[in-house]
């Protein structure tokens, strides 16, 4: 008689272990097949509330009618973050209605739906986004200096995002010339004007960085003749 392989011999010394330890091994295989399950189970449920989420955000924009207003918009939006909570799609419907509320004038609203998309979502593509919209509703409701505050922020917390960024440097100049401060106005114009030197952004900067300088000139004493 040949002798035994190694796994025939390895086979023969675990079955009487496999046999002593049967049903713990039943009850952890079952264990596993119902967790492999729910696994799939809910990442099924999930990529499909993903999908109909992205349904749902395209049929709003072929179903509402054309002379909607941003009251329609604003509700319509909030739906779809209650029945789509957690997709991207939802996340993306919290900000176009947080704006749709900006343009008709529910700052405050407006404001709290930013300002919670933030607190939910800080790592987001989209937070830079939220982030202005927080400080320009504060700059609507007339809170200057918190609006400076929340501008900054934007300019420090998002430095990856040029046009985030750049649309808080413009605010910025706006509310420093407001302020009077023309010196502070032309700093972020010209900071514009390094970081994007071609296209609109950068017109719109230098067309205002003439006049701010032009005003700083004209504010200066004029020199006395001897």
């Amino acid at each position: 008689m040949q002798p035994q392989d190694a796994p025939t011999a390895f086979l023969f010394k675990l079955w009487p272990w496999v046999e002593a330890n049967r049903v713990r091994l039943l009850a952890g295989t079952g264990i596993v097949l119902v967790a492999v399950f729910l696994y799939f189970f809910f990442t099924y449920q999930r990529e499909q509330n993903e999908i109909n989420a992205g349904l749902a955000m395209t049929q709003l924009g072929l179903a509402m009618p054309t002379d909607a207003g941003a009251g329609q918009w604003a509700d319509s939006y909030s739906k779809i973050v209650n029945d789509f909570s957690g997709t991207a799609a939802a996340r993306r419907a919290q900000l176009q209605g947080a704006g749709a509320m900006f343009d008709t004038g529910r700052y405050p609203e407006a404001q709290a739906q930013f300002q919670k998309f933030l607190d939910t979502h800080p790592d987001s593509e989209l937070s830079a986004s939220a982030a202005l919209g927080v400080a320009a509703c504060l700059e609507a409701l007339g809170k200057a200096d918190l609006a400076l505050g929340a501008y900054q922020r934007v300019t420090i917390g998002f430095p990856g995002n040029l046009v985030a960024v750049n649309a808080a440097k413009l605010a910025l100049a706006r509310l420093s010339i407001q302020q009077g401060k023309l010196a502070d106005a032309a700093n972020f114009y010209e900071s514009i004007l390094r970081a994007v030197p071609g296209g609109p952004l950068a017109q719109e900067a230098e067309m205002c960085l003439i006049d701010v300088r032009t005003k700083l000139v004209l504010s200066q004493p004029a020199a006395v003749k001897p």
